[in-house]
């Protein structure tokens, strides 16, 4: 039962946004377009939730506090969950539920293709998130979990692809992105805990 109470503030945390903007839409506060603002605040909210997933471990080795390490599967699960639904309230809210206009869409918007590319490999991640992939796949695990790199490019280059003509919001994402997987090369994360002069605790890496 150990973070329990902060396992169930992180649950509740990711949980609320999507209703509160489901009933923004809903009482027409999101604008003359609500679908399409549900759709890119869902979108934006898995790449978010992706780098915060990712952001754990170093902040586990600064801080030594095992908390941190204790929500990484379920913010990588959270992720998974608002990618389905930024999927679905596309379904939804942009096409009509018209699968016949989905080929055309994909012919000219390729992003497309790209977002659906990362929303597969968080399929696979979630899928084999559990403890008994993690026993049946042994040392694979890891390597197969080390997919979320490409998928944050992926995240990153299915969002510029859609901002391209407003950069300054996509480029602090992507500097976020840069600095954590800088913070993952070993030579680098070896030098982590000596900022706070002790040695970090070991922990799987996502």
């Amino acid at each position: 039962m150990r973070f329990v109470f902060w396992r169930c503030a992180v649950f509740i945390a990711a949980a609320v946004w999507p209703l509160l903007w489901l009933y923004e839409a809903w009482s027409s506060a999101l604008g003359p377009d609500p679908g399409k603002v549900l759709v890119d605040r869902l979108g934006l909210g898995t790449l978010t939730l992706l780098l915060i997933t990712l952001g754990m471990t170093p902040l586990q080795r600064l801080s030594g506090w095992p908390g941190w390490i204790a929500v990484r599967r379920q913010l990588g699960l959270w992720s998974f969950a608002y990618a389905a639904l930024h999927l679905s309230a596309y379904l939804v809210f942009v096409l009509g539920l018209d699968w016949s206009q989905l080929g055309v869409e994909l012919s000219k918007r390729p992003y497309i293709i790209v977002g659906s590319l990362g929303l597969v490999g968080l399929l696979v991640l979630a899928v084999t998130s559990n403890r008994y992939s993690q026993r049946r796949l042994g040392g694979r695990w890891k390597k197969l979990h080390r997919l979320v790199y490409g998928i944050l490019g992926l995240g990153l280059l299915h969002m510029l692809w859609i901002v391209r003509a407003d950069l300054k919001e996509w480029a602090i994402y992507a500097s976020i992105g840069a600095l954590l997987l800088v913070l993952r090369v070993p030579a680098i994360a070896r030098r982590i805990p000596r900022l706070k002069g002790k040695k970090a605790p070991s922990a799987t890496k996502a």
